[in-house]
């Protein structure tokens, strides 16, 4: 016997019991004394013989080391299916969410990695093949599925370059400096089918200045067709808004509109300047950097929020700012703690000057008023942005 390979459950009832089974709990209920008198009365039995069934028919801990197979539809047959909430089912579920999680950790996967869809399509997919898939090799995921994935990535712009055909796109552009010091210029377009990146210009060589803006933009509005262009995006910077002018006057049917989201950001750079709120987030931003500069401080100021960290980032700089002050302004109670507390005040930190000066911001009254205001202020912005 091939024992490599579990024994095919297809033809076998799995769930439930059969109708003999049912026959055999309804001879227990009535009794050996009954049945006896039945004997007697008919000279046969009153239940049919039970049939012996495979092992194979009841379930136990071992079937949560194979996946369930349905049974073959045929004229007197019903598929058979687990449900859900069994035992086995949620065992079943469990090993295979344990080993996705060790292979996240063994390589290192950021943990919202499993709210993409591609990540529930992935799943899916391999459920469906079954318990034997075998995993994709190097060269596979390097070259073959690769080249596959840039095909279909080709095919769905070529979708999109059939609804600019139709409707129009708006091109985007926005500009910005990676980690490396570069200057990068991206291009997207937006039409009712939805926004594709195009291509990434390196601009590090060049100087930013509308001229040179105005004609990386024309370049591309000639690779994607003039006619299907309506309008083009850019930021609010004196550049990009010198090259929307270029633009208008070269292309009459063009026009140029500035970011929403930069509108925004630029109201809030200009609320911050504001003094009792330039002050306020000043203040801010020496009590987080005078506790992030030691870890000393800021050991003890975690042992004060339950490891609750002050700083997050955003991805807007003054929306970094606003949760910042919001982050503080939830934790004033453990914050004050911490700088009343006998651990604070035997402390070499709080005899220092930037210590002093941080323990008089969190004990004013004044500071932490000026911090919800600041807040009802920006919020509605933030939140918007």
């Amino acid at each position: 016997m091939n024992m490599e390979r579990p024994p095919e459950f297809d033809d076998v009832e799995v769930l439930g019991l059969d109708e003999n089974e049912e026959e055999e709990e309804l001879m227990q209920e009535i009794g050996s004394e009954r049945r006896r008198q039945v004997l007697e009365v008919t000279g046969t039995s009153a239940f049919k013989k039970p049939k012996v069934l495979p092992p194979q028919s009841s379930r136990g801990p071992i079937d949560c080391y194979f996946s369930p197979r349905p049974a073959v539809l045929g004229k007197n047959m019903r598929q058979t299916t687990i449900d859900e909430n069994s035992p086995a089912k949620k065992e079943l579920r469990e090993r295979a969410c344990v080993a996705i999680a060790r292979w996240m950790y063994d390589v290192g996967i950021a943990f919202n990695a499993v709210n993409y869809d591609s990540f529930g399509e992935m799943i899916r997919a391999i459920g469906n093949y079954g318990k034997e898939m075998k995993p994709p090799r190097f060269h596979e995921v390097r070259v073959r599925l690769l080249n596959k994935e840039v095909q279909i990535i080709n095919d769905l712009l070529e979708s999109h370059k059939e609804e600019w055909e139709n409707y129009g796109c708006t091109l985007m552009c926005d500009g910005w400096t990676d980690r490396k010091g570069r200057t990068l210029i991206h291009f997207l377009a937006n039409s009712p089918k939805g926004s594709v990146f195009i291509k990434s210009v390196d601009a590090s060589d060049e100087s930013k200045t509308a001229a040179l803006l105005a004609s990386l933009i024309e370049k591309e509005l000639m690779e994607i067709g003039l006619e299907k262009v309506v309008q083009v995006v850019t930021d609010n910077a004196s550049n990009n808004v010198a090259a929307g002018r270029i633009l208008e006057a070269n292309f009459s049917h063009l026009y140029w509109t500035p970011c929403a989201a930069h509108y925004i950001d630029l109201m809030l750079e200009d609320i911050f300047k504001i003094h009792v709120f330039k002050e306020t987030f000043r203040k801010a931003v020496e009590l987080t950097g005078f506790t992030y500069g030691s870890s000393g401080v800021l050991n003890m100021l975690r042992k004060f929020t339950n490891e609750v960290e002050l700083l997050r980032p955003g991805q807007i700089r003054f929306a970094t700012a606003f949760i910042t002050l919001g982050r503080i302004h939830l934790q004033k109670a453990n914050i004050r703690k911490m700088f009343t507390s006998e651990s604070w005040t035997t402390s070499k930190w709080a005899k220092e000057v930037k210590g002093k000066k941080c323990e008089k911001t969190v004990l004013s009254p004044a500071f932490w008023n000026h911090v919800v205001y600041t807040l009802k202020v920006s919020g509605p912005l933030v939140r918007v942005l």
